[in-house]
């Protein structure tokens, strides 16, 4: 009874102490936003027809739709092409600081904001990434995602070094504004009777924001330890909820993926691959699809392969060897299937679920070399930038040598 007990308060200690997973969730972070900012980057030329109010899926079905489902969009607050360009402009730039880790409590809803206004606005545009994207936005405004690779660790390192030798270190003024500023559109927003619908972004957007408030105000009124270490508690339970869910939700992902594979009859036979292989619309690369077609062994392998390791995984967690096999595996598979079938959206958002199973100590490594890659290429930048630090032309010391030198 005395170990059982044990294993529980170490359990609870564990949960509650600290925000566990810091480095799979900066990725998460960084691969669902890169994601998210790659597609709406390469279809910038195509966002009318995808998500404007001129688009196939126009206004007026999409109100329809949004009516009887209560989905969140905020394209439909207005129907003017400024709205729609000034949405997917926010869409854009909060990708881009969520991916840099700036202000990454704030950015994780405003991102969400985007996803979910763009995504409901025409829920008929994607190829199955879109699906895990869009639970993925909901999930990560409630983890700690910046607490490595952002510049809001930047900011924090920075202020603690300043405080270690004795610097007086002054309020922060942006994260009051800029929490002022939404928390009034906020306002204005609910207000005017937009939020309509379904609760669960709205009471998303108001707690996230009155609890902004509770810790600014906490850290910088409270007298005492006791507060702080409890919203410190508060919000690594959170967090580690949401990581499990997010854990939770890749591995029902794959295990229903597999199980409907297998009620297949394609799959059962082992021709299934073969088949999308010779569409037109899943083959950028024909020459590609037909070697990999030629060889009836293969086309059986890979099929059978797929339906293995889609529901072996889930499995495979309690055997980090094993796990980890299956996992390079899945992600091996992901990236072919963003070559040779055309759908790199799609697996670069299945890539960043699997990362949430990668192991620590190679997200620390793979860390350490971008960090020295990033030292390389800044001291590059800064010789080739100093006239100073460029080396001097060699002149030969001998005259004569020159000259024969010059001769020959």
């Amino acid at each position: 009874m005395n170990r059982f007990a044990l294993a529980i308060s170490s359990g609870i200690a564990r949960v509650t102490e600290s925000a566990l997973g810091p480095y799979q969730t900066a990725v998460i972070r960084i691969g669902f936003t890169a994601t998210w900012l790659l597609f709406l980057l390469r279809e910038f030329p195509h966002r009318q027809e995808l998500y404007g109010p001129d688009g196939p899926w126009d206004l007026d079905l999409a109100q329809q739709l949004i009516g009887t489902n209560g989905s969140f969009t905020a394209l439909m607050w207005s129907g003017s092409q400024f709205w729609f360009e000034s949405v997917y402009a926010l869409a854009v730039l909060t990708s881009v600081l969520l991916l840099l880790g700036w202000r990454t409590r704030t950015m994780s809803v405003l991102f969400m904001v985007g996803v979910l206004s763009l995504q409901n606005r025409s829920i008929f545009m994607g190829d199955g990434g879109d699906n895990v994207l869009h639970l993925m936005c909901l999930y990560l405004v409630f983890t700690r995602c910046g607490q490595v690779w952002s510049l809001d660790e930047r900011r924090a390192r920075r202020a603690r070094e300043a405080h270690a030798r004795g610097e007086r270190i002054g309020p922060d003024r942006v994260g009051p504004a800029l929490w002022g500023v939404l928390g009034f559109v906020l306002v204005a927003v609910t207000a005017a009777g937009r939020l309509d619908g379904d609760l669960t972004v709205p009471v998303i957007l108001w707690g996230v924001w009155l609890g902004l408030a509770v810790w600014w105000i906490v850290h910088r009124r409270a007298r005492t330890a006791q507060p702080r270490i409890l919203l410190d508690v508060v919000g690594n339970i959170v967090h580690n909820g949401a990581l499990l869910v997010i854990m939770a939700e890749a591995c029902l992902i794959y295990a229903t993926a597999g199980w409907y594979k297998i009620q297949g009859s394609r799959w059962q036979d082992g021709t299934a691959v073969y088949y999308p292989l010779h569409l037109d619309y899943f083959s950028p690369w024909p020459a590609l699809a037909d070697v990999l077609s030629s060889s009836g062994t293969m086309v059986m392998l890979i099929t059978y392969g797929t339906v293995v390791v889609q529901v072996a995984f889930p499995f495979t967690l309690f055997n980090r060897r094993v796990k980890n096999v299956l996992l390079a595996a899945m992600i091996t598979e992901h990236a072919v299937i963003a070559i040779v079938l055309g759908l790199p959206f799609f697996s670069l958002a299945m890539i960043a679920a699997d990362a949430v199973f990668l192991p620590t100590s190679f997200l620390r490594r793979l860390g350490e070399w971008a960090a020295r890659a990033r030292g390389r290429l800044s001291r590059l930048v800064r010789r080739d930038d100093d006239p100073a630090a460029r080396p001097e032309p060699r002149t030969p010391e001998n005259p004569e040598h020159a000259h024969v030198g010059s001769q020959a």
